[in-house]
């Protein structure tokens, strides 16, 4: 008998959990008819067929030939390489669609939609709050691949080695389109490698304070409220917020 934690873990193959249950049944058993494993899983006999299709559909187990017709489980490990295929396979057919639609007329629609709404916005509605490390960065991330004159950030010694390893192609890319890049943190002997990397594309300098923010543009920026040292990433709190203001508050840090 799984463990709950088992079979949580288990259902992150893609399974349901009379998928779960059918399939543990069945790697007890090597072999199975669908009335024996619905007994042995505990699953109502008119869904035991539906779910040993849906196994078989992806790949735990193989119907055997013959009356009355059995099933074979296939091995744990060879389901996981299985698994990752299928999402492989799915997430490049995924990517592909959303990639191709980025050239379609519906985003381009789509586009001219929201122009046409952010004029009417108040500016003291351009702003909002962002929860959790992950959300933080991807905004962050999507903040600065669209930067067209100056990125200043402002950043913690625990951070500063995030931001160089996942954000260095992007500050090269972004110094050859003559972008201009800040970057302070503290720098000691946790943080002088990133400093000196990140000196290939931006000008970086040495500060006592902990503020995490990022500035782009002059017209946006995002702040952290909370010490990255202290917080727990998934309750880690952003605010981001577009108003022209923002260019003095880099002209400001600037000094």
């Amino acid at each position: 008998m799984l463990t709950p934690i088992s079979e949580k873990q288990i259902k992150n193959f893609g399974i349901n959990g009379y998928e779960v249950k059918i399939w543990t049944a069945l790697l007890s058993r090597g072999v199975s008819t669908a009335g024996e494993l619905s007994d042995i899983a505990n699953v109502p006999r008119s869904r035991s067929y539906d779910v040993l299709e849906s196994l078989e559909k992806k790949g735990f187990v193989i119907m055997k030939l013959g009356k009355p017709i059995k099933y074979i489980a296939v091995p744990p490990k060879e389901v996981v390489e299985r698994v990752k295929k299928n999402v492989e396979a799915y997430a490049k057919d995924e990517i592909k669609k959303l990639t191709d639609l980025k050239n379609t007329e519906v985003i381009n629609e789509l586009s001219t939609l929201h122009t046409q709404g952010v004029e009417l916005v108040e500016p003291a509605d351009l702003s909002g709050s962002l929860r959790g490390r992950h959300n933080l960065y991807n905004h962050l991330y999507h903040m600065i691949i669209k930067a067209k004159k100056s990125v200043l950030i402002s950043t913690t010694q625990k951070e500063m080695g995030y931001l160089i390893k996942n954000l260095k192609p992007i500050f090269k890319n972004l110094k050859n389109k003559n972008v201009k890049i800040k970057i302070s943190t503290q720098i000691n002997n946790t943080t002088k490698k990133y400093a000196d990397e990140a000196r290939q594309f931006a000008e970086v300098r040495h500060t006592d304070n902990k503020a995490r923010f990022c500035i782009v543009d002059g017209k946006e920026i995002i702040f952290m409220v909370l010490d990255d040292n202290e917080v727990h990433p998934t309750y880690d709190v952003g605010i981001w917020v577009n108003t022209p203001f923002t260019k003095d508050m880099e002209n400001l840090y600037s000094v």
